[in-house]
């Protein structure tokens, strides 16, 4: 069996909203995708597993919306998911489980140089060598939420930033793509990720005020 065949009952139509038919794909990504960030919010390691069905049926989702960075996106935050998975429960110094902490500046300044190279590397290569209409936007938001993994994976506070400011520019690209409830779901995200920030916040002050 190919992984077309294995595909189509995905594709196919779950629902219309606003005009745009939904597929199931699009249905499954939403439900995982706003279980994930809950799950981050809490600090539990199960939103890695969950958040690598996420990015199958996201790839498969974007490869067919035309959104070319953000479909092979999904390829490395599965392999993210799978060190942020290990560095979660194995990578700290405390038990071995990680704790939250704070970027440094040195790790800003990478971050922005990288930030800078890679988005625009990505836009000229989604420009020359595909058939992307959103070639700006779509290198923004996937740099944008492979630093953000970084930072989720290394338990970084500041990657909420980093999330809420791809999911601010991911609402409206969505939207123009007809992905109406993939743009809900991002919308929504933004909702999470303030909570996520506070939550992980707190957590970062706990240890000073005990």
């Amino acid at each position: 069996m190919s992984l077309d065949q294995v595909l189509e009952p995905l594709r196919a139509t779950a629902f219309t909203a606003f005009g745009a038919p939904t597929s199931w794909m699009e249905v499954v990504g939403f439900v995982t995708g706003a279980l994930c960030v809950w799950l981050v919010a809490r600090q539990n390691a199960w939103n890695w597993p969950i958040g690598i069905v996420n990015n199958v049926a996201f790839f498969a989702l974007f490869a067919t919306a035309g959104l070319y960075a953000d479909a092979w996106l999904q390829v490395v935050y599965l392999v993210l998911a799978l060190y942020g998975w290990w560095a979660w429960l194995r990578g700290g110094t405390r038990n071995g489980a990680l704790t939250v902490s704070r970027t440094t500046a040195a790790q800003w300044w990478v971050l922005l140089a990288v930030g800078v190279v890679a988005t625009v590397g990505l836009t000229l290569v989604l420009n020359h060598a595909t058939d992307s209409t959103v070639p700006f936007p779509d290198a923004v938001t996937t740099v944008l939420s492979l630093l953000a993994t970084w930072g989720q994976a290394r338990k970084k506070v500041e990657c909420w930033w980093l999330w809420i400011t791809a999911d601010v520019v991911y609402v409206p690209l969505y939207a123009y793509k007809g992905l109406w409830l993939t743009a809900l779901l991002y919308l929504g995200f933004i909702a999470l990720c303030v909570l996520g920030l506070r939550s992980w916040r707190a957590d970062l002050r706990r240890p000073v005020v005990a």
